[in-house]
């Protein structure tokens, strides 16, 4: 790692930059990134999904959050970059960092591409004050990357209008009218997300997410996509030009932005980039909203809600064979926590329409599963033993949507401290996806909800309870969340509409003994309309069991047992039918009444 660093400092010094950034992302601020856009892990040796590293002539850090601490420390360990530890007391911020290392006069320097246009002007105000310069033109950490791997140009294919529910057509349509109405002349789209869901098509350039790397600009009478031409095939291609839609070059969207002299251009601050902000034209009027696909999107119609619960019976059964299969064979075959994951997605594999995991499968045993985002190496691996309780959070890709699942499994003999953890989080789960509430409320009104229980006690989860999840896309979906305080920078406090999907996702996390987290997905449901307002609700479409040889009855209220007998008697109705007749036996007794 030593030399990796020389090697970006030898470029510095030929460009005058002084503090060089390298973040953890692709051109388009996407949660997880493909191998070409590793740039991170080549110059640090953390392999953590979420890190950003500062360098500069004398010293190197690498900032991530509490979920990699852990692992960071290992693996930066002789690597001269120190880890930053996001968050704990003491330790700044990169802004703050930015502001202490930028010598007077210097130049701060990043690739524009892969860093937000919000995200830039927060760093050219941080080091103001030092009068210093931002060189974003060049890709240093490229020109040193020898074996580099290529941009993924992985095929497009078209989604059927069965699956999406609205063509591409009536989308576009939507959009230009909300354009109207900000009175945008132009809109430039670069999240992968909202470019697919719009046109209705999907790729595989981006792990675990079905995305294509592209750029698209939308006028009142053009749409314009800007995408690597060799992921087109005839097909694809005469789809796109019945939408009306004219491919370009994808990197030659930085040249069509220099052409918008004068208009009024959408976009959003902190999802394009900062080089293609900065090459548009000093005369044009830039109107900085969130994009309006990302609500559009968020609000599955009733084609997809069908949809969504039909994937959510292929997921449930192929969860419920697994733990059934896990029960059976602990203490018996040999299991670790990298076995059992590929055993799992066996079991996925089986069901028709599964296209792959929505994200990398967390198996943990014991105390590795009190890390929240543990993931499992060779290296770390815990073999899995007749006691204690092994948690797996997993999902699955499907034409009919995507799907996200946490349960916890009790392996054999349990403390009363672990029965009472589990008992806590299976209520908090099944008391948030039973509420009913008000239109108009958010996340942030029904946290306390799931946390009630927790609190009460004096515990607490340190994540989020919910995040949006999106249609046969990204598992993680804005604008609809569910945490008790504001984080500005994940937007997912929106208000709450029919047909959000989210997760439900308590846990509780003790180092060095256990970790749990139950997690179901809910659809937000209008339920009646009075003289108060429109009440809604949520609709479980996860229907897995919750392991009742871990649940303590004693901690639980009358309505409590209520819920977990209603909820178990639907997982039984829905599954039972795609099962063998020992399988099925199996979860009769898991969802028995208690």
């Amino acid at each position: 790692m030593n030399k990796h660093l020389e090697q970006l400092r030898e470029k510095m010094r030929e460009r005058g930059i002084d503090v060089y950034v390298v973040p953890t992302s692709d051109y388009h601020e996407s949660e997880y990134v493909s191998e070409h856009f590793a740039c991170r892990r080549y110059i640090t040796g953390f392999t953590g999904s979420a890190g950003t590293a500062v360098v500069t002539m004398e010293k190197a850090g690498l900032w991530t959050d509490g979920r990699y601490f852990v692992q960071a420390a290992k693996q930066l360990e002789g690597s001269g970059v120190t880890l930053q530890k996001m968050g704990v007391e003491g330790v700044p911020t990169i802004l703050e960092y930015l502001r202490q290392a930028m010598p007077e006069g210097g130049t701060l320097g990043f690739d524009g591409r892969v860093i937000n246009e919000l995200l830039g002007e927060e760093m050219e105000a941080a080091v103001a004050a030092r009068h210093a310069k931002i060189a974003y033109g060049e890709d240093l950490v490229g020109m040193i990357w020898a074996d580099r791997p290529a941009l993924s140009r992985e095929p497009v294919w078209i989604l059927d209008e069965k699956y999406c529910g609205k063509s591409a057509a009536e989308k576009i349509a939507d959009l230009r009218a909300a354009m109207r109405e900000a009175g945008a002349d132009v809109h430039v789209l670069t999240a992968l997300d909202d470019i697919v869901w719009l046109l209705n098509i999907r790729g595989n350039d981006v792990p675990c997410n079905p995305v294509v790397l592209s750029y698209l600009a939308v006028t009142e009478t053009e749409v314009l996509l800007f995408i690597q031409e060799e992921a087109l095939d005839d097909s694809a291609r005469s789809y796109l030009e019945s939408l009306g839609v004219a491919v370009k070059p994808y990197d030659s969207i930085y040249d069509y932005v220099k052409t918008l002299a004068g208009q009024a251009v959408m976009v959003e601050k902190s999802r394009v980039n900062y080089a293609l902000c900065h090459n548009l034209d000093a005369s044009c009027r830039v109107i900085d909203r969130m994009n309006p696909t990302a609500l559009a999107k968020a609000v599955k119609n009733p084609v997809e809600m069908e949809n969504i619960r039909r994937a959510h019976i292929k997921d449930g059964v192929a969860v419920t064979k697994y733990i059934y299969w896990l029960k059976k064979n602990i203490g018996k075959i040999p299991m670790d926590e990298m076995s059992v994951a590929d055993r799992l997605e066996e079991f996925r594999r089986e069901q028709e329409g599964y296209l792959g995991p929505s994200f990398n499968t967390i198996s943990a045993y014991g105390p590795n599963a009190a890390m929240c985002h543990y993931s499992a190496t060779e290296e770390s691996k815990a073999v899995l033993e007749p006691r204690g309780l092994y948690l797996v959070d997993s999902g699955g890709q499907y034409y009919e949507g995507t799907t996200d699942i946490t349960r916890t499994i009790a392996l054999g003999e349990l403390t009363a401290e672990e029965r009472e953890h589990f008992t806590l989080t299976a209520m908090s789960m099944l008391r948030l996806g039973n509420v009913k509430f008000l239109h108009g409320c958010r996340g942030l009104n029904l946290d306390y909800v799931a946390r009630e229980v927790f609190w009460q006690r004096g515990l607490n989860f340190d994540h989020g309870t919910g995040h949006g999840v999106g249609y046969l896309l990204n598992v993680h979906e804005r604008p609809n969340g569910i945490r008790w305080k504001v984080v500005p920078e994940r937007q997912d406090s929106g208000v709450l509409e029919e047909g959000m999907l989210t997760s439900d996702e308590p846990g509780i996390y003790v180092e060095g003994s256990h970790g749990i987290r139950t997690e179901n997905l809910i659809l937000c449901r209008k339920a009646e309309k009075t003289e108060y307002g429109q009440f809604m609700r949520f609709e479980f479409v996860t229907f897995v069991p919750i392991d009742l040889d871990a649940i303590d009855k004693s901690l639980m209220r009358p309505e409590d047992v209520e819920m977990l007998n209603a909820y178990h008697r639907e997982v039984y109705e829905k599954i039972s039918p795609y099962l063998t007749e020992e399988e099925a036996d199996w979860l009769r007794e898991a969802t028995r009444e208690i």
